[in-house]
Order: C-alpha cells, then sequence, then structure tokens
C-alpha cells in the first residue's frame, strides 16, 4: 500500500512533520519519507492523501465502552450533587443491570464510533458483577468485528463482597490466559481494579503479584473525587496514592486513571515509581471531580496520555477539551501546547501500554495504523507550520476519512468496511432500550461499600 500526496504527522522522536508518502507492507509500515519514498515499490493499493493529514491512529488510554448504552438517558433518579452519589444513582445501578449481550452491544457501537473518529487503540475496563464470567470474550467479538484494537480487563471490586472480587479476578486471568494462547492479535488483556475505596489491600497485592506473574498491564481509577480521597485518609491516615505505593502497587506497567486530587507529594511518587495517568477531561468535567494537576506532571516528566472514561468517544472532542482546559484552569494561555496534548493522545498512549516500539508514531518497522484526515472546513491552509494548530483547532472526528488497522482498510472515504453501521445501531439500541427499563427496578445505593478489613484499619 502506497500513501502519498499526504502532509504526514509522524509523532516520531524528531516529531517530523514533512510532505511526503508512507509505503505498507503486510501489516508494518515499510518506509516514510519525502518525496518519492514509494517509487521502488509496485504498491497494489495507492491512496492519495491530497489535501490531507496523514498521522497515527489516536490511542484512548481509558474508556468504559458500556458507557455508551447511557447516551441520552434520562434517569428517574434524583439528581447526584456530586461524584459519589453519581456512582451510587448512576453507575452502579447500570453495573448491577448489565448483561455479557449488553457487554457485546455497547463494545460493538463504541469500537464503531472509535473506528469512525479515528481511534485504533484504546484499554476498556468492564464492569457487571451480574454478569461477570466470559463478560471479556463478549466484548473481544465485537472488537474483532470492527477490526481496531483493544485491551480488555473487567474492573475487579469488593464493594458487595470478597467473593465478588476473587470472581472478577478471575475473569481476567481467564481472559489473559486466552489471549497468550492466540487467535486474536489485535486484542490483549490487562488487570483492572476499581479503586482502592472498594477494594481491600489484600486484593490489591494479589493483583499486582497476577500482574508481575502475566507480565500485562494494571489500571486502577486514582482519586478521581474527593470520597476516594477522604476514604483513604480517613480509614488509613494515608493519602490516595501514598496508600497505592505502601501497597507495593506502583510502576512503570501501572495506569492510574484520573488522578485529579493530588498533591506534590502524590506527584513524586508516580515520578520515582515510574507509574503512568490516563488523563480525562471531559469526564472530568461531567461528573465537576475538579482539574487534574497535568501541568505539574508533565514537568515532572510524569507520562501522561489521553482517556475518555466512557464519555465522549471522539478522541479530537478529547484532544480539544485538554487543550483548553488547563489554560482556563491556570488562567494561562500557554498551558498545553498542541504538540503535547497530540502526543498524549498517541506516542503516550502507547507508551503507556508498553506498546511504544509497535504503536502510536509513523515509523518504519511499526504496525500499520494510519489515519488520513480531511477536514470539511479549512479556513486556512494546510501546511507544516498551521497543521498542529488544525488538528487542535480545527479538525474533529467527522473529518477522518481512511482508517487503517494492521495494515488493513478499515474504513475508507468515510465508509465502513467490517460492520455495517445500521445494524449495529439497531443491536445497542435495543439493547440500550431494555437496559434502560431494568434499570427504572433498581434502586440506587444509599451510602459507600465498606472493604473486606485489612491491616491498615
Amino acid at each position: 500500500m502506497l500513501i502519498k500526496n499526504g502532509l504526514l504527522v509522524t509523532m516520531d522522536a524528531q516529531r517530523r512533520i514533512l510532505r511526503g508518502e508512507v509505503v505498507v507492507d503486510g501489516d508494518r509500515i515499510v518506509e516514510v519519507g519525502k518525496g518519492d519514498a514509494g517509487g521502488a515499490y509496485k504498491p497494489e493499493k495507492v491512496i492519495d492523501a491530497r489535501g490531507s493529514i496523514v498521522m497515527p491512529g489516536l490511542i484512548c488510554a481509558h474508556t468504559h465502552l458500556y458507557g455508551m448504552l447511557l447516551r441520552g438517558a434520562s434517569l428517574n433518579i434524583v439528581p447526584p450533587t456530586d461524584f459519589s452519589q453519581i456512582l451510587q444513582r448512576v453507575w452502579w445501578p447500570m453495573d448491577e443491570a448489565m448483561t455479557r449481550e449488553d457487554a457485546y452491544a455497547s463494545a460493538l457501537v463504541g469500537c464503531l464510533e472509535f473506528l469512525k473518529t479515528g481511534t485504533t487503540c484504546f484499554a476498556d475496563t468492564y464492569s457487571g458483577p451480574n454478569s461477570v464470567d466470559l463478560s471479556l470474550d463478549h466484548i473481544a467479538k465485537a472488537v474483532k468485528e470492527v477490526g481496531i484494537r483493544g485491551i480488555l480487563a473487567y474492573e475487579v471490586t469488593e464493594r458487595h463482597s470478597s467473593e465478588e472480587g476473587e470472581r472478577g479476578v478471575a475473569e481476567n486471568v481467564r481472559f489473559i490466559e486466552k489471549i497468550a494462547r492466540g487467535g486474536m492479535d489485535k486484542v490483549k488483556g490487562m488487570f483492572s481494579l476499581h479503586a482502592s475505596f472498594t477494594l481491600s489491600d489484600q486484593l490489591m497485592e494479589k493483583v499486582r503479584r497476577l500482574a508481575d506473574k502475566y507480565r500485562v498491564p494494571l489500571t486502577i481509577h486514582t482519586s478521581e473525587g474527593l470520597g476516594d480521597l477522604y476514604h483513604n485518609m480517613e480509614r488509613y491516615g494515608k493519602r490516595t496514592v501514598e496508600r497505592l505505593h505502601d501497597l507495593g502497587l506502583l510502576k512503570p506497567d501501572v495506569v492510574l486513571a484520573h488522578c485529579v486530587q493530588l498533591n506534590e507529594d502524590e506527584i513524586g511518587i508516580l515520578k520515582k515509581t515510574g507509574a503512568k495517568v490516563a488523563h480525562n477531561p471531559m469526564s472530568n468535567m461531567l461528573n465537576a471531580v475538579g482539574v487534574a494537576p497535568v501541568k505539574a506532571m508533565l514537568r515532572e516528566g510524569i507520562t501522561v496520555g489521553l482517556g475518555n472514561d466512557g464519555y465522549i468517544f471522539d478522541g479530537f472532542e478529547n484532544i480539544r477539551a485538554a487543550f483548553l482546559l488547563h489554560k482556563v484552569h491556570h488562567r494561562d494561555p500557554r498551558v498545553m501546547d498542541p504538540q503535547t496534548v497530540l502526543e498524549m493522545a498517541t506516542v503516550k498512549g502507547a507508551e503507556m501500554y508498553g506498546l511504544d516500539q509497535e504503536l502510536g508514531s509513523l515509523e518504519a518497522g511499526k504496525k500499520a495504523d494510519i489515519i488520513v484526515v480531511k477536514p470539511d472546513v479549512l479556513p486556512t491552509p494546510l501546511t507544516p507550520e498551521s497543521v498542529l494548530g488544525h488538528l487542535v483547532n480545527t479538525v474533529d472526528g467527522d473529518d477522518v476519512q481512511t482508517v487503517i488497522v494492521d495494515g488493513e482498510i478499515l474504513m475508507e472515504n468515510r465508509r465502513v468496511l467490517t460492520v455495517e453501521e445500521e445494524k449495529v445501531n439497531a443491536v445497542s439500541q435495543k439493547a440500550a432500550e431494555e437496559l434502560w427499563r431494568r434499570l427504572s427496578a433498581i434502586k440506587p445505593h444509599v451510602e459507600y461499600p465498606k472493604p473486606a478489613a485489612s491491616g491498615g484499619e
């Protein structure tokens, strides 16, 4: 395959931007360069990217695919006043109502939206205490049908019982071992812990040992709302990151989602341990939890990727939100330049999950995960000097024309080639309708769960 005449935003080590060509052979990029890079080849497929931006596919560092089934829902609940009530009145009842078929339906439509808006790889955690067993297989089936990449985990929690936590661990182990046997090249497994306020020390230590054993990433929601921080201060006399560190949980293979309520000492712990952070700006705004100290994290060299937390799946909307949020938060327009936020959505996202040798940039030898973007409205010239500004300020997901994953064209000229969009939407709408009906009969939680006692009490 030859992609020619495009403006290449490589995101390589030099962050080169050039007019040139990308040559793909099989599932790999074999050449990226100016001029006639493809002259030595006889391509079977030529994509003319004239007037378009050619760049690596976006990487979503943290999502919940099943959040798609709440899109537009008007729930019959007392409106939550803070994040703790959002969990109790919205997400936890939904978790309990989810079926494996719902997990499949939401993953199918979530992956379709990712594909259509240029995200080619994502990390997802699923929660459903009444649909634990084989849930990851149903999600993986949807990922495989759409054709993008997914890093999947079941979200382990003990909010009901310690037995619930063990079932979640077992589902992750089963799926990771299944992936190791082969057959799903674009799907990987990992471990996911819900949050420290629904988990005992013993279970978190157990999952840490398992992540070491299987050599897979581990992710946990961390200090998203103040409830997490207060819980740890009251029960353990420690801030959230301090507790995780003292348990030995934090290593370079750990991805902490959110990290909104962090102080300087906790940021120092992240720097020392190499733990990474998935920033979810639009979700943080939606839930009114605050603004993560991303500026301070980046200053300390902490790897920060960009996620959506199951809210808005258009990666370019999330890029723009991250670009703007920290400016207004710090009242400083110099904060968060275009290149930094684009790195969070590409190369840093790959680095977070140990995939930076394979994904995240246009470089010879890497996987051919490529998107071609052509803005519908382009009020000023598209040049090497203006392209980063256009990606942050002009482009949205609807401008993604062509998506290539593993060297395979999944969408061309806005036409999805792997699944039928109408059928995907029908499956999702049916699942959502039935889920909403079940949700109306579920009472919201009224208090925080009390995890199993530990030596920290």
